[in-house]
Formats: structure tokens, sequence, C-alpha cells
């Protein structure tokens, strides 16, 4: 027997407002961290509960950093009850690696690194095999960066970690991929 949620008009307005407009991106996020769409929809179906019960939380700030957030802590809650952990650490980048990795052009456009030019060139299949083979904290970051075009301001609020881990992770995630693409070839 399950028991009814008391819906209030201005919170359902609110949950259509904030959490929906960002859905898909939801469940593509969640879908590459769990590798699995079924999963993928368990996660996102949790995270717009979540997001429902908890939109009197929401600060009117970023909707889409809060709606990805949730769905990314509801999606490493949920892989820890149903998926078997793995335990990764990560290497600081020195700060010469950290000015370096956002590369800008001469007017203030983004230059295409290295690592970019060769995903670029690779089958589509070989990247989201390479992909799924990496760690969660790595792929994600990969996944809001590359694929959600998320800065790392954003993504640092929805990792909930600094800036500078974000950069780290993307530098690490970057050459794990790129050796598994490497060896795959």
């Amino acid at each position: 027997m399950s028991v009814p949620i008391v819906q209030n008009k201005d919170d359902r307005a609110a949950f259509d407002e904030v959490f929906l407009p960002h859905l898909h991106e939801a469940y593509r996020l969640a879908q590459w961290l769990a590798g699995s769409s079924s999963d993928a929809e368990d996660i996102v179906q949790e995270s717009a509960l979540r997001a429902f019960r908890g939109i009197k939380t929401f600060g009117a700030v970023n909707a889409r950093a809060w709606s990805l957030a949730i769905v990314r802590n509801t999606a490493f809650s949920w892989l820890a009850k149903n998926k078997p952990k793995t335990l990764v650490s990560i290497n600081d980048l020195s700060p010469a690696e950290q000015r370096d990795l956002e590369s800008e052009g001469p007017r203030g456009e983004r230059v295409e690194t290295p690592e970019e030019s060769a995903l670029l060139k690779a089958n589509a299949e070989e990247v989201q095999k390479a992909l799924a083979q990496l760690p969660a904290q790595f792929r994600e970051v990969i996944v809001l960066r590359e694929i959600n075009q998320m800065n790392y301001r954003d993504i640092a609020e929805i990792t909930n970690v600094p800036i500078g881990t974000v950069m780290s992770r993307l530098s690490r995630g970057r050459q794990l991929l790129m050796a598994h693409l490497g060896d795959r070839r």
C-alpha cells in the first residue's frame, strides 16, 4: 500500500520549471554513469522524486547544475547499493598543467586539444566502449564537460569538489580515455 504524496501547486510548477527541462541531460548523465539504459531510468526516476521533494531548497541559482547534481548524487547512491565498488586514487596536476589544461586562442576562442582531435577522429562506438571502462569519477567529468558542454564551475558544483579537482579528474580521465582508445587500435 503506497502513501499518496501531498502535492502543492507551487511545488509542482517549480519542479516543472526547474527539473523537467533538464530531463534529457539527466538521463544522458545517468546512462553514462551507470553504463546501462535500464539503470539510468531507475536513477532518473529516483532523481526526479528527490528533486520534487527538495524543490523548496532550490535557491533560484543554476537550475541545470542543481538538477544534474541531484542526478549525480542519486546515481552514486544507487550504484553503491546495486553495483560493486571500485577504489581509484587521483594524482593532482601541477599549477603549470592546470594553466595549460584549458587553452584559448588569441581572440579568446577555445582551441581544440590534441586529445579532442583524436576523439573526433575515433569511431563513436570505440569512444563509448572506452568511456564505459573509465572509473565513474573520471567518466562523469568527461561527460559533463565534453558531451554536456558544461564549464568547470558548474561541474564543480554538480560533483561537489573544488575546480582544481575537476580539472585534475578531467585531465586524468582524458589520459585514461586516450590510453583505452590507443589499446583498441
